[in-house]
């Protein structure tokens, strides 16, 4: 019952990086033609930015879980090298999966690229959204 417990606690802790890790599964596995396009939009390279947010999302969602979990002190110690490692691994995967997998979707390595980039914007931006916004909602 206590790893039952300890793998409780845990979930408990990153249930929402891993909710919005899933979501960004299903948005990736949803078949290029039934994706709206959006001339203008695409003109700005508006999906980039896209990638971006999601992974810079998933990475603050993924240092706060491993921040706020006590059954693995050392996650709690690395939790910013660990959560970025993790989302670069799962934006690389993602993308061989809709290149191979998915259907009517291929891999873009700039997606690649946009995904680890926001995901480096949220390591880099953490301590200060956490400071600014986060101790101001456990007030």
């Amino acid at each position: 019952t206590t790893l039952f417990r300890s793998n409780k606690m845990f979930f408990k802790h990153t249930k929402w990086a891993m909710l919005w890790a899933l979501l960004i599964l299903i948005l990736c596995g949803i078949p290029g033609k039934d994706i709206p396009h959006i001339s203008f939009l695409e003109l700005l390279n508006f999906d980039k930015f896209v990638h971006a947010g999601i992974f810079f999302v998933l990475l603050l969602l993924t240092v706060r879980g491993f921040l706020l979990q006590s059954n693995f002190p050392q996650l709690k110690k690395l939790a910013k090298f660990t959560a970025l490692l993790i989302c670069i691994i799962y934006g690389g995967s993602l993308e061989i999966m809709q290149g191979t997998l998915f259907i009517d979707r291929t891999a873009d390595i700039f997606d690649f690229i946009a995904n680890s980039f926001g995901a480096s914007m949220g390591v880099l931006l953490y301590d200060w959204i956490e400071k600014r916004f986060l101790i101001k909602l456990i007030k």
